[in-house]
């Protein structure tokens, strides 16, 4: 059974405090949204698995550790998904980095592909989706099982606000799938977005409407 981790780090909760107000710009938003996954990415990747390996110091030869096998890819959810990728690659800088295109349809709230590039190696990888906001879970439930039909099996979701009925979708549907969370909030509002929440993460990244 996969994990669902919710941060409880005094900065990630302060800066989520700081994205949720009314006055924060776009300018702001978009920094803090990095350092918030920067944070977050520090914090998922502790399991991570490790293997030795002889290096040559200036002194002598010693044994290391180092990231076992093909290392990490991180897979942002277009649109917002992409503040948060900066921040990550700020903590493994080797890491690739794949796109899936989805948005919500306004009507029906389903998710509706329309882009998606991957690392030609991104089977062997370990898989970080990445996206601000997990609402109806309907993007995210898409996107990872995007990836699990071309060969991904390792694969982890970080948001940086979840709602109850978003992570009920993806236990659901992605019971193997590990869920870590900046915050949980209360619910969904009659248009499907998060309560209390920020708004919309893609128009204070980018400052559209």
């Amino acid at each position: 059974m996969a994990k669902i981790i919710v941060m409880d780090h005094p900065l990630i909760q302060h800066k989520i405090g700081v994205i949720r107000r009314v006055e924060t710009g776009s300018r702001d938003f978009r920094q803090i949204i990095s350092e918030i996954a920067m944070l977050m990415c520090y914090e998922a990747t502790r399991d991570l698995k490790l293997q030795e390996t002889e290096i040559e110091t200036p002194l002598c030869r010693t044994t290391v550790k180092e990231l076992q096998g093909k290392k990490l890819a991180v897979v942002p959810i277009l649109r917002a998904g992409i503040g948060m990728v900066d921040g990550m690659l700020s903590i493994i800088p080797t890491a690739k980095v794949g796109h899936i295109g989805l948005y919500r349809d306004p009507d029906t709230l389903e998710p509706v592909e329309y882009y998606c590039k991957l690392p030609g190696d991104c089977a062997e990888r370990e898989v970080f989706v990445v996206d601000p906001m997990l609402a109806t879970g309907g993007s995210a439930v898409a996107a990872i099982q995007m990836l699990k039909e071309k060969g991904v099996r390792k694969i982890h979701f970080m948001c940086i606000i979840a709602a109850p009925e978003g992570i009920r979708a993806m236990e659901t549907a992605h019971p193997d799938v590990d869920l870590y969370i900046g915050a949980k909030d209360e619910r969904l509002n009659d248009h499907g977005y998060i309560v209390p929440g920020l708004g919309d993460a893609g128009d204070r990244i980018f400052g559209t409407k």
